[in-house]
């Protein structure tokens, strides 16, 4: 391997509101944010095994006009501050605030091709953890492993590759049975 070239790690790629907090609908309020059970012990055993743990969201609440991207930032923070004091932690955070005319909104792979060009990842390895089918149609899209969380109910959409009932389970799956 020459000096130049770069190693390329694996990503996890998350999905914010119903995978690691709280969907209580546009959230634009640090406030609101409610960390689901769980998602602090999913994230550290991701970052022990090595993965960058990249959120990918939509908050299109930006466009409506329902708050700005200042208040966004400001959510991030608040999730990122209380993973932080539970023991985790997140890489980084990309978020596509339109509604429609980008190649960034879900399930477009706009911003998994950011993330990639700016952090050096290999979708090999990688994983998408997400809670509706937008997010396996990105994992499609993307062409990375989709593990649909938090599906208690109905679903239609892409098959994932497995089903779990919290990011905890579907992250030990993964690493267990995929990753390992």
């Amino acid at each position: 391997m020459t000096a130049a070239a770069k190693v390329l790690k694996a990503a996890a790629f998350l999905d914010r509101d119903g995978t690691l907090i709280e969907d209580s609908g546009f959230i634009g309020d640090p406030g609101r944010v409610r960390v689901l059970d769980g998602v602090a012990e999913a994230l550290k055993l991701l970052g022990e095994a090595g993965f960058e743990r990249i959120v990918v969201t939509n908050q299109s609440g930006v466009a409506r006009g329902y708050f700005g991207e200042a208040d966004v930032e400001r959510v991030n923070r608040e999730l990122s501050e209380r993973l932080r004091a539970g023991g985790a932690g997140i890489e980084a955070f990309y978020y596509c605030t339109h509604l429609q005319d980008c190649d960034c909104r879900k399930p477009l792979p706009g911003l998994v091709r950011r993330a990639v060009a700016e952090r050096a990842l290999d979708l090999g390895r990688s994983a998408m953890f997400g809670d509706r089918a937008s997010d396996m149609q990105l994992a499609r899209a993307a062409g990375v492993s989709g593990i649909l969380v938090n599906a208690a109910g109905s679903y239609a959409g892409p098959a994932p590759l497995f089903r779990a009932a919290t990011l905890l389970e579907g992250v030990r799956f993964f690493l267990e049975r995929v990753h390992a």
